[in-house]
């Protein structure tokens, strides 16, 4: 399962950061998104736009395409 596939409220872990783009991926774990680490879903944004979520009290608006590389269960 991917960060894409859980609906607003819903809680995961993240299992893997399989983000093509290794700058994108560095500044992920630099805002705390490890695997291993709790994310919670806050809002989904229309038409394909931003997946907003929580990690370790911050929130992140990640673009759908980068989003839907990260592992949960």
């Amino acid at each position: 399962m991917v960060l894409t596939d859980l609906q607003q409220g819903q809680q995961a872990v993240i299992t893997n950061l399989a983000v093509a783009n290794e700058v994108v991926r560095q500044r992920l774990l630099h805002m705390g998104m490890h695997e291993g680490e709790k994310v919670c879903v806050k809002c989904v944004m229309p038409f394909g736009g931003p997946v907003m979520v929580e990690v370790d009290g911050q929130y992140i608006c990640l673009r759908r395409k980068e989003a839907a590389c990260i592992g949960v269960r």
